[in-house]
């Protein structure tokens, strides 16, 4: 993919303050795309957003997806011609505790945002970021396919089929002129993820703060990939239906099938790569429910772009570690960003 197509392309992003949406911002804003983001305050301290200075770079509001009058004020002034909706409550923990505040984020978030693409004219390739966990979840030991069943089963799963759904309606309702996709990633890691309650960050934590590294689920199996994967798949599928609308539809986006790896295999990566004789330890889980297997098939992106993964686990948990030595030795983090971005359109 020529990153040169996004030079002035004017781009309204959804959640650009959390970990994935400041990779995006970065490479967005380095292609020369006026980039305007809406999304709440970054999660975490640290954060990626602010390391990076990318509110001196683009267009950042700060503001609720569940705010109408604001974000279609947002919208309006910033006329995109290409949307990219990542904003949402993406742990299943928190919407165990909190899901009425996740149905609205997730589900009339998504409402909200195709609502502008609806009254404003202009845009032409609309992007819903959903999640691997979409799908009605039966333990299979195989991927599933974009024709399988959506139907998640915690709040946060369920509410993102929920919003496929929303996106089918209004591109069936509504849209003729308008190129729509989804596209349903699995997990991801990556440098500057300070997020808790996920595996990579969590062992970043335990190794600097000298404890224990705790894995709760070690058995599990999950599509892990590095950030820049998604990322690129979501910006090859927003370019290419700009171009043509017959490139519109529902996409998985995750590793190959032998790189879906369990928790615990995750963990070794890390313990190997980052040396000095780590080790981890299991501790039993008494939190609700999660999926045990969980694996995409993502034949169709690669059928219809030529897609296919550009670095398998062992090198994804290799760039997150070289990215972290680099933030906490205090060298500069957008150096080695740029340095792996360039790497990875290279492969």
């Amino acid at each position: 993919m020529d990153l040169s197509f996004w030079e002035n392309k004017r781009v309204f992003l959804t959640g650009h303050t959390g970990f994935k949406g400041s990779w995006l911002c970065h490479i967005l804003t380095g292609a020369g795309a006026k980039l305007t983001g809406y999304s709440l305050e970054p999660p975490t301290e640290p954060n990626l957003f602010s390391l990076l200075g990318l509110k001196n770079k683009m267009i950042s509001v700060i503001g609720d997806i569940r705010d109408t009058e604001k974000l279609q004020a947002s919208f309006k002034q910033s006329a995109p011609e290409i949307v990219i909706h990542m904003a949402a409550q993406a742990l299943v923990g928190e919407s165990y505790e909190s899901p009425v505040s996740t149905y609205e984020t997730n589900i009339m978030g998504t409402v909200n945002i195709l609502e502008c693409v609806r009254l404003f004219e202009g845009v032409k390739s609309f992007l819903n970021v959903t999640t691997d966990k979409v799908y009605q979840n039966n333990e299979w030991h195989w991927g599933y396919r974009e024709t399988d069943p959506l139907n998640g089963f915690d709040p946060y799963s369920n509410s993102k089929s929920c919003s496929e759904l929303v996106t089918h309606s209004y591109k069936n309702s509504f849209f003729t002129n308008v190129s729509i996709s989804t596209a349903r990633s699995g997990n991801v890691i990556g440098g500057g993820d300070f997020s808790l309650n996920r595996i990579i960050p969590d062992c970043v934590r335990a190794v600097t703060n000298n404890d224990t590294i705790i894995v709760r689920n070690p058995q599990s199996i999950r599509p892990y990939q590095h950030v820049l994967e998604p990322l690129s798949a979501y910006l090859m599928i927003a370019q290419k239906q700009y171009d043509d609308p017959l490139f519109s539809g529902y996409y998985n986006v995750g590793p190959d099938d032998y790189d879906c790896v369990t928790t615990g295999q995750l963990a070794d990566y890390f313990c190997r790569e980052w040396g000095a004789g780590l080790h981890w330890e299991e501790r039993k889980a008494n939190g609700p429910h999660e999926a045990n297997f969980l694996k995409l098939d993502c034949s169709k992106l690669k059928a219809v772009f030529g897609w296919k993964p550009r670095w398998n686990v062992a090198e994804a948990v290799k760039r997150t570690v070289e990215w972290t030595n680099v933030y906490l030795t205090s060298k500069d983090v957008q150096s080695i960003m740029d340095k792996q971005i360039t790497e990875f359109y290279k492969e």
